[in-house]
């Protein structure tokens, strides 16, 4: 029981190395960290359009996820149309409208995570709001610089040895 114990030990160590950077030379991919900020801006008669843009940054990826549009206080019972321009899979512009809320019957959309890559304009098409828009900025970057980590890595390779599990000893004259 002890050596299986030990074995699946060096095991889960040997796991969680391979997932910080490698093992026995087979390279894993590097790093990812992931941030996430709240995201808001609001529409109106005033304020009809805003664009979500970012700065281009080597290895960082960024997403608009949308959570909820809502009318907020002030609103009249008409209708809004929200719509979003942002780059189709060819880097073509489109316009799509996302969202069409009225006070009476349906003041509020839940987008459930609806995710936009920036740079992103949402448009008040129709109506004056105000118009509540939330959700979240992630920023994904991948981690190349493992120098000082690989050598570190290395030393605990030579360090840690597998332990095989051994069949078990047959014994003569027991069953």
């Amino acid at each position: 029981m002890a050596a299986g114990s030990a074995a699946a030990l060096a095991f889960l160590n040997q796991e969680s190395r391979a997932r910080a950077g490698g093992v026995g030379g087979l390279r894993v991919p590097a790093p990812v960290t992931m941030d996430s900020f709240f995201f808001g801006c609001e529409l109106s008669g005033h304020t009809r359009s805003f664009t979500f843009k970012v700065e281009e940054e080597d290895d960082t990826e960024h997403v608009l996820a949308l959570n909820m549009l809502c009318l907020t206080e002030g609103a009249k019972d008409e209708c809004n149309v929200v719509e979003v321009v942002a780059r189709d899979h060819d880097n073509q512009e489109i316009a799509v409208p996302v969202a069409n809320l009225r006070l009476s019957c349906q003041p509020m959309l839940s987008v459930d995570d609806f995710q936009l890559q920036p740079p992103v304009t949402f448009r008040l098409k129709s109506g004056s709001g105000p118009v509540r828009i939330t959700g979240r900025h992630q920023i994904v970057c991948i981690n190349n610089d493992l120098s000082e980590e690989e050598s570190d890595d290395e030393s605990e390779e030579d360090e840690i040895k597998l332990c095989g599990i051994l069949p078990a000893k047959k014994h003569r004259g027991r069953p």
